[in-house]
């Protein structure tokens, strides 16, 4: 999968880089230096489940360069299976983070998608926190959940254009993974990351849960409460998984003593 060299733990056949918010950030940051760059894929418990169901799916994440865990449950299994991961590590943390570090190199950023006003809201929002940030370009193509030629064409030209060094995706799963990895190959030299509704949380459009619910696991439901109607048949099959996913790790454990 990895062309980044990192240590890294399997979690039922998903490969995680064992790496902290601030470890992934030195490493882009180095490889930007180098001129080198990957593709960050941030994989909560829908994108876990998604990998372990769809063939077509799992092909798609076995392209990205660094996998990091976006799930609490991730997280709790990785422990259980005795392989722990050093901690969540979020996109919707990693966008703010990750810009900071961005605006200190003087590297270009690209916001792509996203709810409508929500990249060009976030833009705005990153050149008052970070001053020394260039907001390579924002766009909200209409783009196919299997992206045609002539989107990937479109998105490309105005990648070529705006020479960005990293660029954020806000298209939802699974547009988002099509579309980079059809560009990944194009760009070599850029970061690309699916950010999923973290540029809404950007802009103060959709309110992230309080920290305290983030650190015990229940964010999931303070986004069902915003959100029910699109919330809920998601949940009901995530919750279910998720006993399973810790089941599994927890006999992993077992058998590998």
């Amino acid at each position: 999968m990895a062309s980044v060299d990192m240590p890294q733990i399997d979690l039922l056949g998903m490969s995680f880089a064992v790496l902290s918010k601030c470890g992934l950030i030195d490493l882009v940051s180095a490889r930007l230096k180098q001129g080198e760059g990957g593709w960050i894929m941030t994989a909560n418990l829908d994108f876990f489940q998604r990998f372990s169901e769809s063939t077509d799916f799992r092909t798609l994440c076995q392209k990205a360069d660094v996998v990091v865990a976006d799930g609490t449950p991730l997280v709790w299994a990785s422990r259980l299976q005795g392989t722990p991961l050093p901690e969540r590590v979020t996109g919707s943390d990693l966008v703010w983070s990750l810009t900071e570090r961005v605006a200190k190199n003087g590297q270009a950023l690209f916001l792509l998608g996203g709810n409508p006003g929500a990249a060009e809201g976030a833009a705005a929002r990153f050149k008052e926190l970070y001053p020394g940030i260039r907001i390579a370009g924002t766009a909200s193509p209409m783009v196919s959940v299997h992206p045609s030629d002539s989107e990937i064409e479109e998105v490309s030209a105005l990648i070529e254009a705006s020479q960005p060094d990293v660029v954020y995706v806000a298209l939802g799963t699974p547009k988002t993974e099509h579309l980079i990895s059809a560009l990944r190959v194009r760009f070599p030299k850029v970061w690309w990351m699916g950010v999923g509704i973290s540029l809404s949380f950007v802009t103060g459009e959709v309110s992230r849960a309080p920290l305290w619910m983030q650190r015990v696991g229940l964010e999931w439901f303070h986004r069902l409460l915003q959100e029910p109607k699109r919330m809920i048949p998601r949940y009901l099959g995530n919750i279910p998984f998720a006993f399973r996913l810790l089941f599994l790790a927890w006999c992993n454990r077992k058998n590998s003593q």
